[in-house]
């Protein structure tokens, strides 16, 4: 009989709770659960924080959280899980950039835990305790690792200067 491994039971209680989290705030943009204003309310909102279009982001955004949580939560594809996951957060990071650190204030400290969080979930790997570790890691490569954080940081890079180029001409 195994022993319970604590490392991978934190990396399962960590995985579990940040990719819950991160799911809710997905869904709420993709369906409008939890109270969430659904793709149709996220794409005006997405436009008006100079995301465009805002379907477009609405969606990326939308399915950045939820596919990246529940792939976290599941411990499935771990990299490209985590690496989805904060990239939709870098994203979120700098709409609330400007009011500061705090939360409280409007500020990205929210955001950026869940983003570190995650992306310290892809580097790390799920566990023992994961569907990665039951498929033989097949989606939990070296390879993968660093192709879905390059892919990650390009397209949150793209997004983000995009964004900001069309605020200066406004």
């Amino acid at each position: 009989m195994t022993c319970l491994n604590r490392r991978d039971l934190g990396l399962l209680a960590l995985r579990v709770g940040t990719g819950a989290v991160l799911a809710a705030h997905g869904t709420q943009k993709l369906f409008g659960w939890f109270g969430g204003s659904g793709l149709e309310g996220t794409s005006r909102a997405m436009e008006a924080m100079g995301f465009r279009p805002g379907k477009h982001a609405a969606v990326a955004a939308g399915l950045g959280e939820a596919g990246g949580g529940a792939l976290l939560a599941l411990g499935l594809a771990t990299p490209a899980a985590g690496a989805a996951a904060a990239g939709a957060m870098a994203g979120a990071v700098s709409v609330h950039y400007p009011a500061g650190f705090f939360a409280q204030a409007g500020g990205y400290e929210y955001p950026a835990f869940l983003g570190f969080t995650a992306a310290a979930l892809g580097l790390t790997g799920a566990g023992r305790y994961s569907l990665d570790h039951a498929t033989g890691h097949r989606l939990d490569q070296a390879w993968t690792v660093a192709v879905a954080f390059v892919g990650s940081a390009l397209a949150a890079a793209v997004v983000l200067n995009k964004r900001a180029a069309e605020q200066e001409e406004e």
